[in-house]
Parts: structure tokens; C-alpha cells; sequence
């Protein structure tokens, strides 16, 4: 029904408002209604009643043209708002103010060319420049490709810019590739720059599949002095691939980043992975260079891992009690009765913990230590609670209380560890030398228990760290000499605690290692003052010495010249006083401030120092389990894989983001291995 004006009604005064380009503003008596020019709904039109009722019918309004009804009520806005800038859709600043857009009618036309420039109200809309932000949108955040699809994202991209032209799944991943491609250029040109050697880890991811792949990083310390990691390539495993054939693969990522003569240390997730695999690689790269003979600064397996292995040991072999305290823990907690009575005896027996008895997670084996340690703080009213409750069946013997203590004991140590571990999102090498050693001598004390139990379990655990300590333990004693705070007193304070009778041998060797490196780099040192290599790149190639009838005069040249300032360059670090221990202490900015005062022993301690002694992601370092990708990432096909979650590192740590858990893919899941 249509309503006309009474011809005695004054007329109304003049309408402000945008929407009221899309109602008419008529009076029937004295009600005044709103009606929609579209669909011919009356709404109330009172001055009273104001205009975000019409607003929201504007935008339900199934009879509506094609209006771009946010354009409208933006406009309202900014009229109303003077002071308020929008920015561009790639986020660039200072965009200049838009003048109020007069309503009309816009298609829609997707046909446009997708490099074409429109001029849209003011302001630019570049086709292909807001298909590149998608793409780095959807590569920095971990979105799934797929999300251009989605119905709700069109709606939502459509209001927001009606002329930008949707593409399919597959043309967002074409995006995707030319921004990895971009940014892997700018990755290789860093890398290759760099001066310092670069060392590699090797980490081992997994899928819901059972899929296999193998995630390749470089680390190094750049011009700055500043930690840096990248990941060069994440591979796809074929079922077939053995062990046999992971060198291969990584000296396969060596030459793809031209990085073979460059490559100082090699670290490993799994340290019971065959110690030939660096030697094969070794000798696979040694036509292109001749390596330092320091062969276990070259063979490094993960810190992390080792914790993680050491807990598996602990926590499988207290199974059984485990399992009695989580059923011990339930039954308390199953009514407020039981709940009440057990709370009763603890008054009772001077209990006065603020620690509530709860279950565990057994994905994170952290939860399992904390509730261990609640349950051995209540162990004497565990035991008066089973002689007044009857129905109680999981009692727990006073030997199996002392199992659970002295694992506890071993557990809490390791959490102390890889707390320092974990917490460190920039961890250099000294780091790791002081807590392994803490690990190694409770290892020694915990093997000459009476109880058999206990004693078992400890061999068993020392021969795991046995196994890690003979790979690593050179390297990382190195790396803690050259902490200005430490030098060669920390390894003499250590290894007298470890060895006994024998540490001095022991710390011979180890002073014996570092002095063959520092000549390695003064050799280096002299060639690069003759022109013949980069300063830490490589030493001198073998090719270069089947041409020089006088390879070996810089050898014999640095053996006699061993009064000079360049040989006295190790001793001069070490004869000086130690630096003073305090909480703010940065090692990397030491040594930058050092450098000029040790130009081949900093040479030195860049590359020792940007050693990965742990490959264990700080999410993951209380979990059990290992990274699984998720599905939407191992449905890919493996280069647009290997795209996006390299390039997705490369833009996260540009914008300088390096909190893991903004990615939907790079978090790992924890799966457990039971």
C-alpha cells in the first residue's frame, strides 16, 4: 500500500543523512514512517528514532541494487569525522583523506585487466598489488590457500573493494611461488655475504600420514653480531629414503645455496643417528675444501633431544607407580566426600602444602614431573588414607614412594635445564657446556645407588649421555672458553668434578683443540691477507693447492712466526683477567665490541658460537612427541610445501615477529609416542 503526503503537513526539514537516498520520508497522521525506495518496507521515520535502524535495513535489503552500501555509510562516517585517515590495502601509512563520495550506483565488473590501475573514489586500487598482500598474507600467518574460496571471505573482500578480481586456489599458489622466489634470492644473497662459516641443522618432521620430512636450517651470526636462522629447504622424504640417503639430500641443499665451502658444523635431532652420516658428507665436499681437523666441532646432536630421551628413560621405567598415583589421584578426586576426608587427614598429619593434587598431561611430560612432585609431598597421608578407606585399591608401597622421589628428584633437574634451554629464543653455544656438565655428575652420583631400581635406571640413562657426551662434549667446552666469563676455569672446575684423577688430560686435549682452530683460522688469516679467500669463508681449496708449487709456506710461514701478534692472539685472550659474571651479559656484543682487539680469535668465535647445540623447538621442548604437520600443509604438493613454510620463516623473522605461535603450520603438534 502506498501512503502519500497529506497536503496539510509542513514540510519536513532537510534530511542529512545518507541512507536517506534510499527511503522516502512520508507522514500519515502524526506517525512518520521511513519507507525503502527498494523493497517498500515502512520503518520508523521519526526525527526521534535516528538512522542506524536504516542502516541495517539497508544492508539486509534483499531488493537492493548493487549499491556499495559500506562505501555510503563511510562516507557518512568520515564526513561526520574529519580527523579520521584510512590506510591502503598494503598498509602503507600517511594515505591522504577521501571527500565525500555522492551515492551511486557501482557494478561490479571482474573482468578487469589484473595489472589495471582504477581510480576509485580518491584513491588507487592496483589489482596486482592486493593479489601479492594475499598471497604474503596467507604465506606470514599460515592460513590454508583454500581460504580464497571461502564464502565468507569473498563477502567480506567484496564490501571492502567491490573491483578486486578473485582467483581460484591455484592462482593464489602461482602468487605464492613468485613471492618465494623473491625472497629466496634475498636469502641466498645474505647468506652468501655472510663472512662466517655457516652451520647446518637437520630436523626431522612427520604427518598424520606417517609422511616423513626433513627440515634443513642455516645459522649463523651475521656482520652485526647478531644470531641468525634460516630455513633453506624442507623436503619431502619418499618412503623409500633411508638413512643412508640423507647425505644426499643435504649436500643436495649444500650446492643448491652454494654453501658447501662455507659449512662449519652439522647438528642433528637425533643423536642416535649413525655418526657417518657427517664424515660421508665430509668426504662428499672435500674436493671443494680442506676442512679443520677438529672433526667433533663437525658432529653435533641435539641437547634438547638428549633431555627429551633422558625423561623417556625415567618416566617408562616408574610406569607402574605412575600409573597407581594418576588412578590414586582419581579416586581422591571422584566425590567431595573422599575429597573431604583426604584433605581431613592431611591437617592431620601436619601436611601444610598449598599444592592441589591433580592429573597430568602425558603429552607433556612437565605436567607429569609437577604432579609427581604434589603426589610425593602427600605420600604419609596416601598411606593413612588407605588404612580408614577400604575402597581404596591403588595403594602405593613405601618402596615404590621412594622410586617416585628419587625420579622426581631426576626429573626436576632436567626441568631446571631445559628451562634455561627453552628460555632463550637466541641461544648461542656457551650456554649448553655448564648444565650438561650438571647432568653428567648427578648421572655419576645417581649410578652408585644402593637400590637397584634406582641404579638401573641411571646406567641406563648414562649410557644415552655417554653416547652424546663423546660427540659433543669437545664442542662444548669450546664454545664455553670463549665466554670472557668463563675461559678455560670453567672446563678445569668441571672436568676435575668429572674425571677425577684424569681431568687434567682431559682438559690437555681440549686446550690442545682450540689452539689447532686458532692456527686453522691464523692460516686462513695470512691468505686472506695475500688475496686468496674471504675473511671465515673457507680454508684454502684444494684446487688452489694443486696449482700452488708453495701450498704449503703459509703452513710453515705461520709455524715460525708463532712470536708474532697473530699467534699470541689465543694467548692473550686467555691470559686476561676473566670478565665478571652478571644477569645482563650479551656475548655477542662482547665480542663485537672485542673484535678489534682479537681479529681471528672473534673470526673464531663467531662461527663456534652460531653452532645450533639443540634443534628443539622451545613449544616443544616438554612435549613428547615430535613436529607434525598439519594436514592442510601435507595435502600440498611438496614444492608449494617447501614454499610456504620457508618463506613463511624468511617474512617472520623480517618483520621481526619470532613468536612461533602466530603461525597456524609452524606449531607442531604434540603426538605421543605411546
Amino acid at each position: 500500500m502506498e501512503i502519500s503526503n497529506d497536503s496539510g503537513i509542513k514540510k519536513p526539514k532537510r534530511l542529512t543523512s545518507v541512507v536517506w537516498n534510499h527511503f522516502e520520508r512520508v507522514r500519515k497522521a502524526d506517525v512518520c514512517y521511513a519507507v525503502c525506495v527498494h523493497c517498500n518496507k515502512k520503518l520508523s521515520g521519526s526525527s526521534n528514532s535516528g538512522t542506524t535502524h536504516l542502516r541495517n535495513h539497508l544492508i539486509r535489503c534483499l531488493k537492493r541494487s548493487n549499491f556499495d552500501v559500506s562505501q555510503l555509510l563511510a562516507a557518512k562516517r568520515r564526513k561526520k569525522d574529519t580527523a579520521v585517515s584510512v590506510a591502503n590495502l598494503s598498509y602503507d601509512e600517511g594515505q591522504a583523506k577521501e571527500e565525500y563520495i555522492k551515492p551511486t550506483i557501482i557494478k561490479f565488473e571482474p573482468e578487469h585487466k589484473k595489472d589495471e590501475i582504477i581510480n576509485f573514489g580518491g584513491r588507487k586500487f592496483d589489482q596486482e598489488k592486493s593479489r601479492l598482500d594475499l598471497a604474503h598474507m596467507i604465506i606470514l600467518h599460515g592460513y590454508p590457500l583454500n581460504m580464497v574460496e571461502h564464502v565468507g571471505f569473498k563477502v567480506f573482500v567484496k564490501n571492502l573493494q567491490p573491483l578486486f578480481e578473485f582467483m581460484p586456489n591455484s592462482g593464489i599458489e602461482v602468487s605464492c611461488m613468485e613471492i618465494y622466489m623473491k625472497e629466496k634470492q634475498k636469502v641466498y644473497n645474505m647468506i652468501n655475504k655472510s663472512h662466517g662459516r655457516i652451520n647446518l641443522s637437520i630436523e626431522m618432521w612427520s604427518s598424520v600420514e606417517s609422511c616423513s620430512y626433513l627440515c634443513i636450517a642455516a645459522h649463523y651470526i651475521d656482520e652485526g653480531w647478531m644470531l641468525q636462522k634460516k630455513i633453506l629447504n624442507f623436503v619431502t622424504l619418499d618412503p623409500s629414503h633411508t638413512e643412508d640417503l640423507l647425505p644426499e639430500v643435504i649436500i643436495k641443499c649444500l650446492n643448491e645455496w652454494d654453501i658447501d665451502c662455507k659449512l662449519f658444523a652439522l647438528t642433528l635431532d637425533d643423536f642416535s643417528i649413525d655418526g657417518d652420516i657427517t664424515l660421508r658428507i665430509k668426504q662428499q665436499i672435500s674436493e671443494k675444501r680442506s676442512f679443520i681437523n677438529t672433526r667433533q666441532l663437525l658432529d653435533i646432536r641435539s641437547a634438547g633431544h638428549l633431555l627429551s630421551s633422558m625423561v623417556q628413560d625415567a618416566t617408562e621405567a616408574l610406569h607402574e607407580v605412575i600409573e597407581k598415583i594418576r588412578d590414586s589421584i582419581r579416586y581422591i578426586r571422584s566425590s567431595q566426600v573422599v575429597q573431604g576426608k583426604f584433605n581431613e587427614i592431611a591437617q592431620q598429619a601436619g601436611i601444610n602444602s598449598q599444592k592441589a593434587l591433580f592429573l597430568d598431561f602425558p603429552a607433556q611430560w612437565k605436567s607429569t614431573y609437577l604432579m609427581l612432585e604434589t603426589a610425593v609431598e602427600y605420600k604419609t597421608v596416601f598411606a593413612l588414607f588407605q588404612e580408614q578407606d577400604s575402597s581404596y585399591s591403588s595403594a602405593i608401597s613405601d618402596e615404590e614412594w621412594e622410586w617416585a622421589t628419587s625420579v622426581t628428584g631426576y626429573l626436576k633437574l632436567i626441568v631446571e635445564i631445559t628451562n634455561v634451554f627453552s628460555g632463550n629464543w637466541s641461544p648461542t653455544a656457551n650456554i649448553y657446556f655448564p648444565e650438561i656438565c650438571d647432568i653428567h655428575i648427578q648421572l655419576i652420583d645417581w649410578c652408585r645407588s644402593s637400590d637397584n631400581f634406582i641404579s638401573s635406571l641411571a646406567m641406563k640413562m648414562k649410557g644415552r649421555f655417554d653416547k652424546y657426551w663423546g660427540k659433543c662434549s669437545t664442542a662444548l667446552a669450546v664454545a664455553a672458553i670463549l665466554d670472557p666469563r668463563f675461559k678455560m676455569k670453567l672446563v678445569e672446575y668441571y672436568y676435575s668434578q668429572i674425571y677425577g684423577s684424569t681431568a687434567l688430560d682431559r682438559i690437555k686435549e681440549v686446550s690442545g683443540v682450540i689452539k689447532e682452530l686458532f692456527n686453522a683460522y691464523s692460516i686462513c688469516s695470512t691468505m686472506v691477507d695475500q688475496g686468496s679467500t674471504l675473511p671465515g669463508i673457507s680454508l684454502p681449496s684444494s684446487s688452489y693447492d694443486a696449482r700452488d708449487r708453495l701450498k704449503g709456506f703459509d703452513k710453515f710461514l705461520h709455524e715460525t712466526s708463532q712470536s708474532q701478534s697473530m699467534a699470541s692472539d689465543l694467548d692473550k685472550y686467555l691470559e686476561e683477567p676473566i670478565f665478571p659474571r652478571n644477569s645482563d651479559f650479551n656475548i655477542l656484543n662482547w665480542w663485537r665490541v672485542h673484535m678489534p682487539r682479537y681479529p681471528i680469535l672473534s673470526m673464531m668465535a663467531r662461527d663456534i658460537l652460531g653452532t645450533p647445540m639443540s634443534t628443539m623447538a622451545p613449544e616443544l621442548a616438554f612435549g613428547i612427541g615430535g613436529r607434525v604437520l598439519d594436514p592442510a600443509r601435507a595435502a600440498l604438493n611438496p614444492d608449494t610445501r617447501q614454499a610456504l613454510i620457508c618463506t613463511h620463516d624468511w617474512l617472520q623473522n623480517e618483520s621481526g615477529d619470532l613468536n612461533q605461535s602466530s603461525s597456524h603450520f609452524a606449531l607442531p603438534l604434540l603426538v605421543d609416542s605411546n
